[in-house]
């Protein structure tokens, strides 16, 4: 497959923001937001704005392509996972990661776009309207911020490290290992948007991630990242040692900078796990 111009890609992907989502932000109206599926699940007319635009753009920039995008797959799209494993490359788009700041007036969300092939991720964007920074990775080619080519930060021990990640609700099941976690770190950001917290972790700001405590992967906030920070030298896997590829819907994904780091986060899952089955419950129900 042809690669597209990733910085025809960049572009695009700032240009929506600056058109698209900030002059929307602080500025939404009640009837331009809506919940999902709870009150913390919001979606704004500005997901969809920005959602419409990349499809049409990207697909533009890589003929023959398809694309699965946030909105599209939680509404209406019933065929995006069967996508996702096909011959066709595949623009994966989270429009607005971090709706809920957006729409309550908290400067932290980004814009995520992911290309994968054959079921393996090949490139990835994440950018950062308010910030004015747009991570990039290539397969095999790094990963940077404008001419600052991105390294994950020192890996130590637990204690001597922070992390970046969200906690789930008060009663998902990996909750607990969540705020476990947190404990052990000598600090912990909650940003609010996966994209950010990529971003933070490929440019050494944050060590420690996880993904799927709300029990669910989704490609769009995940697959970019991963390869963005394995492209910055970071070592990240499935709590069950199998690598991510965005086809992966379940699970845990602990995100890490080397490999010794991921096995005391994994450890510390199986410790919980352990203490919940002593309860009769299981930590990754």
């Amino acid at each position: 497959m042809h690669l597209p111009d990733a910085e025809r890609v960049r572009s695009l992907i700032e240009r929506v923001a600056a058109e698209e989502m900030l002059p929307r932000f602080r500025r939404l109206g009640t009837s331009d937001v809506r919940t999902k599926t709870g009150p913390g699940d919001l979606v704004t007319i500005v997901d969809e704005i920005c959602e419409a635009r990349l499809s049409e753009g990207l697909r533009d920039l890589l003929p023959g392509s398809v694309v699965v995008g946030e909105e599209a797959a939680e509404s209406s799209d019933a065929g995006w996972v069967d996508r996702l494993s096909s011959d066709d490359p595949v623009w994966i788009i989270d429009p607005l990661d971090g709706t809920y700041n957006y729409a309550t007036g908290v400067d932290r969300f980004s814009s995520i776009v992911a290309l994968s092939y054959r079921g393996e991720t090949v490139a990835g964007w994440i950018h950062d309207p308010v910030r004015e920074e747009t991570g990039m990775a290539m397969a095999g080619e790094g990963a940077w911020i404008g001419s600052t080519r991105l390294a994950v930060a020192e890996p130590g021990d637990l204690p001597s490290i922070s992390g970046a990640f969200s906690l789930p609700p008060k009663r998902a099941p990996l909750r607990a290992f969540a705020e476990d976690l947190r404990a052990h770190l000598a600090c912990h950001h909650w940003l609010g948007s996966a994209g950010l917290d990529y971003l933070w972790l490929a440019s050494g700001r944050a060590h420690v991630g996880v993904g799927g405590t709300y029990g669910r992967l989704k490609p769009w906030d995940h697959a970019a990242g991963v390869l963005m920070h394995r492209e910055a030298g970071g070592f990240s896997a499935l709590s069950t040692g199998e690598a991510y590829a965005p086809r992966h819907l379940s699970g845990l994904l602990i995100v890490a900078p080397d490999q010794r780091v991921w096995a005391d986060v994994r450890h510390i899952l199986a410790a919980c796990m352990l203490a919940n089955e002593g309860q009769g419950t299981s930590a990754t129900d």
